[in-house]
């Protein structure tokens, strides 16, 4: 196998001190012990005006550099709080501009953050939109409901759920590597 894969986490939250921002920072983590190079697509920091399928790639602020490093990947985890039971606008706004060309096989792990209890419906809407787009969507998933309980100075505290995000986070890694060793096979030797 070549280089360690890519895994690409998506913060879809604007709010400062956003728990689902933690949970994809400790995603990421997980991935990098399991032998992957990260990056983090924080969607609360970036300029990404309001989808429009008429505006030039020159007025749509950081999409075309976003879109780019979503493509770089072959392992997604895709994180949303839960809003009015499903993922957020922010994360919707940036799915808007995202494709075929963004998520044709790859991989996507989901992790959705509720203050409440409702978590089902959001990450019910992330796989059918990831698996619309031909992601790969992982069946490893993770809703944190209450999530002020289970997170205290940028760390989750909760051993049990630490454990779930880990599990996607490695579940992603573990599909990239399957299907990067699929390519390699398919892929004509030099020799012939």
């Amino acid at each position: 196998m070549g280089s360690p894969p890519l895994v690409v986490g998506v913060t879809g939250s604007r709010r400062d001190g956003s728990y689902t921002r933690q949970a994809i920072e400790h995603a990421l983590a997980a991935a990098e012990r399991a032998g992957a190079d990260t990056d983090h697509v924080d969607l609360g920091s970036v300029d990404l005006p309001l989808y429009h399928p008429d505006r030039d790639d020159a007025d749509s602020g950081d999409a075309e550099e976003l879109l780019a490093r979503v493509r770089a990947a072959d392992g997604v985890v895709v994180g949303s709080p839960n809003y009015h039971s499903t993922f957020s606008s922010t994360l919707h706004n940036f799915h808007d501009y995202c494709g075929y060309d963004e998520y044709e096989d790859t991989v996507v792990g989901l992790v959705v953050v509720a203050g409440g209890g409702t978590i089902g419906s959001p990450l019910d809407h992330l796989r059918i939109t990831m698996r619309g787009v031909h992601a790969e969507v992982v069946p490893e998933q993770v809703g944190i409901r209450n999530a002020s309980r289970y997170f205290e100075d940028g760390a989750l505290t909760d051993r049990s759920l630490a454990e779930r995000v880990n599990g996607v986070a490695e579940a992603v890694v573990e599909a990239a590597r399957r299907r990067d060793l699929a390519d390699e096979a398919a892929s004509p030797s030099a020799d012939d």
